[in-house]
């Protein structure tokens, strides 16, 4: 099926405008991922909808690219808005598939293939990191698997012919990409473990069951506490829980136990609690397990050389917009997605990376 002697009885391009095409296609499923992975909701039902009514869209009206430009970005039903970002999602991964065919199209079919469905989870990962500051298990975990068993069948991903080599060189990229980042992350642990977010004088701070809630926004507990010795610590103005207020009082929460000034107690049993305080400080990570996860995943697809280019490469692009959102000052809670950076340096390395370590090499000698 993918012998490149049958692919070239068809013009090239014609197979351009296919892969462009399907890619478009994929993207319009991609973006109901996007939008449900997140929300614990199945990516298969109920078909899809407009958020805002309800309303079950057609198949006429669910044409990728068309559709949102036909209906001017706005529901065919009520003309609530669509965002921008369905568009975008579909545009982008009809342009990677295009992109891996025109690379790799003349080499292997298959080849293409096997990075479109890397990309895939790529424009995935990174669109949920942007918007919720995570990588779902479906992706990271499901990308080790995916990518050791591709890497079997398509053992030219690793510059392979054996298919035994290319399952091989995908379960030592998934050790090696997983291990550097968990060893980053472990070392920026003990360099950068706490980090001090200023408020306004007087902020109301809340305390949910699930969630920390500041004047910017959410932060959920699971994403705070990576560790049982994980502590939020405040000097709190006052504090306010269920059946006592305390004036002047310093507050320490760990996922064990929360202290307010000399009472402890279990924090299983304090459903919600507000606090009036002027800054606090919280855990800090190096970067989040699921970008362990995401790398591991790479390493799976790519090898180990493609994590350690695309470790190097994503934090020259993350610390150039973490400098360009302090320079806005737009940096306020510390809070930086690292994924959509991964994904672009091992994007950069499907396309460009062997190119450019040649080069740098060259120069090294």
């Amino acid at each position: 099926m993918f012998d490149p002697e049958i692919w070239a009885r068809v013009p090239f391009h014609f197979w351009s405008v296919v892969f462009f095409a399907f890619g478009s296609v994929v993207g319009s499923f991609l973006n109901v991922c996007i939008h449900r992975m997140p929300r614990n909701e199945s990516i298969v039902s109920p078909p899809s909808h407009c958020p805002h009514c309800k309303y079950s869209i057609p198949w006429f009206l669910n044409v990728p690219l068309v559709t949102w430009l036909y209906l001017r970005g706005k529901c065919a039903n009520c003309r609530a808005p669509i965002s921008i970002r369905y568009f975008l999602v579909e545009l982008l991964t009809g342009v990677l598939f295009l992109a891996c065919w025109l690379k790799f199209g003349e080499q292997s079919a298959l080849l293409a293939l096997a990075y479109c469905i890397l990309l895939a989870g790529f424009v995935v990962a990174t669109f949920i990191d942007f918007e919720h500051f995570i990588i779902p298990d479906e992706i990271t975990l499901g990308g080790i698997a995916v990518g050791i068993v591709v890497s079997f069948f398509v053992p030219e991903l690793h510059g392979e012919k054996l298919i035994s080599k290319g399952m091989q060189q995908g379960v030592l990229g998934a050790i090696v990409g997983g291990g550097m980042i968990y060893a980053v992350l472990r070392g920026g642990k003990l360099l950068f473990g706490k980090l001090k977010i200023k408020l306004e004088p007087k902020t109301k701070v809340f305390f949910t069951e699930t969630d920390l809630v500041l004047p910017e926004g959410l932060y959920p507990y699971e994403e705070i506490f990576y560790r049982d010795s994980d502590v939020i610590t405040m000097q709190a103005k006052q504090i306010e829980v269920i059946d006592r207020c305390y004036l002047e009082a310093t507050v320490r929460l760990t996922p064990k136990q929360l202290t307010i000034g000399e009472e402890t107690f279990d924090p299983e049993q304090v459903k919600h609690m507000e606090a009036i305080a002027d800054d606090l400080t919280l855990p800090r990570e190096a970067m989040g397990f699921g970008d362990v996860k995401f790398m591991a995943a790479i390493g799976a697809f790519l090898g180990w050389q493609a994590t350690v280019f695309s470790l190097m490469a994503s934090s020259v692009v993350g610390t150039l917009f973490v400098a360009v959102l302090a320079l806005r000052g737009k940096l306020k809670s510390g809070r930086i997605y690292f994924g959509p950076f991964i994904a672009v340096g091992a994007t950069v390395w499907i396309f460009f990376g062997r190119e450019i370590m040649d080069w740098w090499l060259g120069r090294l000698q």
